[in-house]
């Protein structure tokens, strides 16, 4: 990290150039016409990138004066990486697209340039009227993270928190927006060198002010016209791909593989100019552009499980054939996450610890029965530190069945190091360890997980590749990327970590939705089933249920789903027998976790 000197005029703020000469004419004019130098000009970053003029754009904004950090391009280009660095996944349409300019670039990087681009710094903290900003590419810490408008309110306040800062200045996500939550600042003023994707060939910057209060800006997103009909023409003569070119034309990117489901209903749409006040002092919240406020659900949805609120007929969901058998070990745990589907946490024990004879009396139903159950499922809570669970897991294993683990690997497991590996060699084909990992970075998995999370979690990974052990993990969806990148990214961790894993696989690596039972969702109705193109055999409470024991009973009880522990009107009854009827889906998981959400535990 490195430190400016203090600025108390006006900042211009901008960030990928992407090789497009005539984009930074246009902003020289621009920055001329306001009188700011260029010591007062900040670049977050990716100088080079789609278009032409790689070199050229580079000397310029080097030899202009101006604040810059690298972004993954100069990042990559400086190591003489093999490709951008931007994350996209392998065969996708940015990975495909970004090919050709990463080379045609490269080819232009002579001994000097990478020089100066490998000493570029990461990050660069400046301070403007008492506001200390923290200049990033990315994320705080991770320069190739995306970070759209549409991002967590909760993922947000965390980076700022990481910055140590007021505010972040960021880029790489291409696209102008500000965040302004309790008082705290995110601010990305955009492209220079390509279309915000909004059906206008104009690109954007900004323009911090200091206020007349301490402490106090206005910032204000810009757009500007520029010669985009010569750039695009560079960009043909050069052989670079057309959808870039067409995309300095049209406004519309040429592939939105990384946008979220916001920015995508956004597309085409034009942004119009703003300006907004920003006081740190107070607590603020505002945003431009400006998005919808989430609507809470409705109280009289999911009440009925015969009827929806508009009185149509529920779907609901038979048991096709019971595959699964999961049993949820108890809710005690070393951990208590921020939104752990079943409040597990050290206190929580209203499912009590399962114990070896609860298990014996359903492994052996399903043998007395002939069940078609093929996988038993181990969850919590932390199975690990249920006393019997190693002679649960060791029996079901003797018997044949195929078994999946849900585990922190962290010191509860360790501490069954040598038995597990027992275990392992004798039923290796049988065995699945599911590690849940909530993200791919340090930062965003311990924000669901708690400080000094991380470390021991890499630590369990690491040993059960050395051991040989099958490594299936559990992520989240909740950190404002799109699935692809959140695959990508764990895919180059799994690579670290040596596991032997297919991040790309939905079996090997299960990326759960956020789950907020109080916001807005569809009910489910039977005509869903054809609207959506789903069946209800797609749904998990087609093909499992999950055995628990509450805390006081005299007995286990089957539930309908592994999501929905407390809730009386899952659960089934004693036996397997007695919990194969059918389920209504009259609970706002079942939409949003197992139908809208397409996820399952399975």
């Amino acid at each position: 990290m490195t430190c400016t000197p203090d600025f108390n005029e006006p900042l211009l703020v901008f960030g990928g150039v992407y090789s497009n000469a005539q984009a930074l004419d246009s902003l020289f004019a621009f920055a001329r016409a306001l009188n700011i130098p260029p010591e007062r000009w900040i670049c977050t970053g990716d100088v080079i990138a789609y278009c032409a003029d790689a070199r050229a754009c580079l000397e310029r904004v080097r030899d202009s004066g101006a604040v810059l950090i690298a972004g993954n391009c100069e990042e990559s280009l400086g190591a003489q990486a093999q490709d951008c660095g931007c994350g996209f996944a392998p065969g996708s349409s940015c990975d495909a697209l970004s090919a050709s300019w990463y080379a045609h670039a490269s080819i232009q990087m002579d001994a000097e340039l990478r020089d100066y681009l490998r000493a570029l710094p990461l990050r660069l903290d400046v301070t403007i009227n008492g506001l200390k900003l923290a200049i990033v590419h990315g994320a705080p810490g991770e320069t190739s993270r995306f970070v759209f408008a549409s991002a967590p309110d909760r993922v947000l306040l965390h980076d700022i928190a990481a910055s140590g800062c007021d505010g972040v200045l960021a880029g790489h996500s291409g696209l102008p927006f500000t965040r302004i939550l309790d008082g705290k600042l995110w601010h990305n003023s955009g492209a220079l060198g390509m279309p915000a994707n909004d059906g206008t060939p104009r690109i954007w910057c900004s323009v911090l002010t200091p206020g007349d209060a301490p402490r106090s800006l206005q910032i204000e997103h810009v757009a500007l016209d520029y010669d985009y009909a010569r750039a695009a023409a560079a960009m043909r003569e050069a052989r670079l791909p057309e959808g870039y070119a067409r995309a300095l034309e049209t406004g519309l990117w040429p592939s939105c593989d990384v946008l979220p489901k916001d920015e995508l209903k956004a597309a085409g749409k034009a942004l119009v100019s703003a300006a907004l006040q920003w006081g740190a002092d107070e607590t603020q919240c505002m945003q431009w552009p400006e998005r919808p406020a989430p609507q809470p659900l409705s109280p009289v949805k999911f009440q009925d499980p015969a009827r929806t609120a508009s009185g149509d007929t529920r779907a609901s969901v038979a048991l096709d054939a019971l595959q699964t058998l999961w049993i949820n070990t108890g809710t005690l745990c070393n951990l208590a996450c921020v939104n752990c589907y079943i409040e597990s946490s050290p206190r929580n024990d209203r499912l009590a610890y399962f114990i070896a004879a609860d298990a014996r009396f359903y492994y052996d139903e399903i043998e007395r029965d002939k069940l078609p159950t093929r996988e038993i499922g181990f969850t919590g809570g932390e199975p690990f530190m249920n006393p019997d669970f190693m002679t649960m897991l060791e029996e079901a294993l003797a018997r044949g069945f195929h078994v999946i683990v849900l585990t922190n690997a962290m010191k509860p497991m360790q501490h069954h190091g040598p038995a597990l590996s027992v275990l392992n060699k004798l039923y290796d084909e049988r065995l699945t360890i599911r590690v849940s990992v909530d993200h791919y970075t340090q930062a965003l998995h311990e924000l669901e997980r708690g400080p000094r999370s991380w470390a021991p979690t890499m630590d369990g990974l690491r040993w059960l590749a050395l051991e040989g052990f099958r490594v299936h993990l559990a992520g989240r969806l909740y950190s404002g990327e799109v699935e692809s990148v959140v695959r990508a990214g764990f895919a180059k961790l799994t690579g670290e970590l040596g596991l032997s894993l297919n991040a790309y696989s939905p079996a090997e690596l299960t990326l759960f939705p956020e789950m907020d039972a109080q916001a807005d969702i569809p009910e489910i109705t039977e005509s869903c089933w054809g609207i959506l193109h789903k069946s209800p055999s797609d749904v998990m409470c087609a093909t499992s249920r999950m055995v628990v024991r509450r805390k006081g009973a005299e007995a286990p009880a089957v539930l309908a789903c592994t999501l929905l522990a407390y809730d009386e009107a899952f659960e089934l009854g004693g036996s397997l027998l007695e919990a194969a009827r059918p389920v209504a889906l009259n609970h706002p998981h079942c939409a949003r976790f197992c139908v809208l959400g397409g996820a399952s535990c399975s």
